[in-house]
């Protein structure tokens, strides 16, 4: 194999970013990827029925990020997606993020003005000055009878552990509105790419001085790699080290299995993501791929997604234990010269989409701004 002067592992966002840029300045990338395509968990494909269907679930950009607006834009068109989603909550539909349909739905209160909908979730939370984890960080938002409807089973259901075992950052995170605005986001920049996100990584990777090795994994063929300036190793850091045989212990990922539907007919729901926050199913949501940019055809094809614990990593999961994990894989990281890593796996923390290409383009600027002339 001859040599390169960067080697990626993981062809997702955060290798991709990295093996656009450096290419730019004239190093000869290998990009090795253990799939058997490029644009990781963001890969997406016309199925069956002609319809662009997301391998691994729905990917919605969006961003406040300026920079990153950008820079996906150089290679990709993009249309405005103002994306909602729905829930079935006892016998009702009702929006997510919670908002005042949502609470007048659920509880035949007939509120109107943000003042009434902000009245309405003080007299109802639980107030804690600082929230020890994501149980208390619900309560003290929405209080405990939209709790046990929207979030205690969901967040069972996806994270395999109740709110009150994670950490309060990870239902913290999720927003509840005092008005009727029902949009999932709220940045100024939402949008998905025309053509899709495979096309946007081809884009990115059309460069001469990239060589993608697709169906490889690293780990089998690291030493015919030769000499390199850089690594950049955007997998779990615990699978990295245990092939080095320093750290042993596990930290835990979560993984989705998904099961698909064909269906003889238009439409299913009238929605692209429907969520399932009880415990009446086991799966989370439904995502209806046929909504997003408003594909045309006769059938449809429909997605459950059921979180396991086994199965490819997709994010990690936050609680002191694995904190405690992560920082001892961290300080070995630390400890090597020229091998980094990057990205959501590595990193073991959960990125938003535009949270990692900003993650890998201030890598590669900190990298060669360190680096000088």
């Amino acid at each position: 194999m001859k040599n390169f002067d960067i080697v990626i592992v993981g062809a997702g966002i955060s290798g991709a970013v990295l093996a656009e840029r450096y290419a730019a300045i004239g190093k000869n990338i290998l990009m090795i990827e253990k799939r058997d395509h490029i644009a990781g968990n963001c890969f997406d494909f016309t199925d069956d029925n002609g319809i662009l269907t997301s391998k691994y679930g729905a990917h919605l950009f969006h961003t406040n990020d300026e920079g990153v607006w950008e820079y996906v834009n150089r290679f990709s068109d993009w249309y405005c997606w103002q994306h909602r989603v729905i829930a079935r909550v006892d016998d009702k539909t009702v929006p997510i993020p919670v908002n005042i349909t949502t609470v007048n739905t659920l509880f035949k209160q007939n509120l109107k003005t943000e003042t009434e909908m902000q009245n309405w979730l003080e007299t109802n939370r639980i107030p804690f000055d600082k929230p020890a984890n994501g149980e208390e960080a619900v309560l003290n938002k929405v209080g405990p009878v939209l709790y046990e409807k929207m979030f205690k089973h969901y967040t069972k259901k996806q994270w395999g552990k109740y709110p009150a075992e994670l950490h309060a950052s990870v239902l913290d995170r999720i927003p509840v509105r005092d008005s009727f605005d029902d949009r999932y986001f709220s940045d100024k920049h939402q949008a998905l790419p025309k053509g899709g996100y495979t096309l946007l990584f081809e884009n990115m990777l059309d460069h001469p001085n990239i060589t993608v090795l697709l169906s490889t994994d690293y780990f089998e063929v690291e030493e015919q790699l030769g000499d390199y300036d850089k690594l950049f190793y955007t997998g779990p850091i615990d699978r990295f080290f245990q092939f080095k045989n320093k750290l042993q212990e596990k930290l835990e990922y979560r993984s989705i299995n998904f099961v698909t539907e064909h269906l003889d007919q238009e439409y299913f729901q009238e929605n692209s993501v429907v969520n399932y926050p009880g415990e009446e199913v086991d799966y989370t949501r439904i995502v209806e791929y046929k909504h997003f940019g408003n594909q045309r055809s006769d059938k449809t094809s429909i997605v459950k997604e059921y979180t396991v614990d086994e199965g490819e990593p997709y994010y990690p999961v936050p609680n002191d234990k694995n904190q405690e994990i992560y920082a001892k894989y961290k300080a070995e990281a630390d400890k090597l010269t020229d091998v980094h890593f990057v990205g959501r796996l590595a990193n073991y923390k959960y990125f938003n989409m535009d949270e990692a290409f900003r993650n890998a383009l201030d890598l590669f600027s900190e990298l060669e701004e360190k680096r000088g002339p």
